[in-house]
């Protein structure tokens, strides 16, 4: 008597005792493996639930830095409080994206934009979590996109509305409206760099547009980081110099460690701003620290000055001697992202029999000086604002004046960059 081997899953043994199958007739039915144990299927999360959780954790993991140094503030003046310290961090959370307050002093508009980077930072891995959650990663779907930011916005602004109101119980005047409409704005537009990214409609874009625009607008970019990188590193230079002068103001508020640790971090956090008014400084508009003030490459006038260390860094009077080399560093700057336009053109032209034309090429570096000039204007304009009332309520670089010399300028300096280097390396 024959032994019958057990037929196993998908495998094609014949039935025992069984003649040929006849012609036409259906075979048994195949069955399909049933998930293993160790690989659930994936749920996707609703839209609404996802965006609240993704807003609500970048709300928190921002607002928490700024609760803590405050607090350190206020303990070094024996006036700390849990209270306090939750609602003086949640308006220094609000300040960061921008929302005025009124105090006491005045109205304070004047944003520390490196919690603005932390802020954008989050919300954009906000945007990246919510389309994870909903099953958008790479459909390269615009609406899921749009949807995923736009959730993102709206859970983030209900979370300003209550910041506002509970900041307003402790004397600081928020405006709710306006800071859910800020908050909205904000969140949406940061959540939707992360969303565009992650559902991949940014690099749809990329593909459909035009090269030189890509390369004109990859340009321009470069170009304003390498200016934003001079203004920081001048600042940071000018700050140096005048070290002695920002201790002697960090020690005059007698505070204690505590206290003096905490001026420091706030001084930190207002670092991007004293970068984007050196670059200012650099271009030739520079910047106001108090009405009918003007600080430039050209002139010094300032009256009387808050106790603020970012402050003994400033110059004491017109560029001259050596310092008027400062006044080439901006064309500096576009000349060297010409040239990286140049070289990667170069690079391209080797691998094709057509090499582009001048135009092809002188294109890009022209387009180049307007996103560039868009770029830093847009960071003008968010570095400035009041600082209390009287001549404190102008501080910072004019936006346009910022915006309109660094494209200009890109633009010239990335010309002869790109001109000079596809010219003496271009395929003959």
């Amino acid at each position: 008597m024959s032994s019958v081997t057990p037929e196993q899953p998908g495998s094609a043994a014949p039935r025992v005792g069984a003649g040929p199958r006849p012609p036409g007739r259906p075979g048994p039915a195949r069955r399909v493996p049933a998930p293993r144990s160790g690989e659930p299927a994936r749920r996707r999360a609703p839209l609404a639930v996802a965006a609240s959780v993704a807003a609500g954790g970048a709300a928190l993991t921002s607002w928490l830095p700024v609760a803590l140094v405050l607090w350190l503030f206020q303990l070094s003046e024996d006036a700390a409080s849990l209270g306090g310290a939750l609602r003086a961090g949640l308006a220094g959370w609000l300040l960061g994206h921008g929302v005025p307050l009124t105090t006491a002093a005045g109205p304070l508009g004047l944003a520390p934009l490196a919690l603005t980077g932390l802020i954008l930072w989050r919300l954009a891995r906000a945007g990246v979590h919510t389309s994870r959650a909903i099953g958008a990663r790479g459909g390269r779907s615009p609406h899921r996109m749009l949807a995923a930011a736009g959730a993102v916005g709206v859970a983030y602004a209900l979370l300003g509305v209550l910041a506002a109101l509970l900041v307003g119980t402790g004397g600081t005047d928020v405006a709710p409206v306006r800071a859910g409409l800020t908050l909205v704005v904000v969140g949406t537009l940061a959540a939707l760099v992360g969303a565009a990214r992650t559902t991949g409609v940014a690099g749809l874009l990329a593909e459909r547009a035009a090269p030189p625009l890509r390369d004109g607008v990859r340009t321009g970019l470069v170009a304003g980081l390498l200016l934003l990188g001079a203004g920081a590193g001048a600042a940071g230079l000018a700050v140096a110099t005048g070290g002695g002068d920002a201790a002697d103001l960090i020690g005059a508020y007698r505070t204690g460690v505590a206290g003096q640790a905490g001026i420091t971090l706030v001084s930190l956090a207002y670092a991007p701003n004293a970068a984007i008014w050196s670059t200012s400084y650099l271009l030739g508009p520079g910047f106001a620290v108090g009405t009918d003030t003007a600080v430039r490459t050209s002139e010094v006038a300032v009256g009387a000055l808050p106790a603020v260390p970012l402050l003994a860094g400033l110059p004491r009077g017109p560029v001259d001697g050596l310092g008027t080399a400062l006044l080439a560093v901006p064309v500096l700057a576009g000349m060297v992202a010409g040239w990286l336009l140049a070289r990667r053109l170069l690079r391209l032209a080797a691998d094709d029999r057509k090499p582009p034309g001048w135009g092809s090429v002188l294109a890009p570096a022209a387009l180049a000086g307007p996103v560039a000039g868009l770029v830093l204007g847009v960071a003008a304009a968010v570095s400035a604002g009041p600082v209390g009332g009287g001549r404190l309520t102008e501080m910072g670089p004019v936006a346009w004046q910022v915006g309109a010399v660094a494209a200009a300028v890109t633009a010239a300096g990335a010309l002869l960059g790109t001109a000079a280097t596809w010219f003496l390396g271009r395929p003959r």
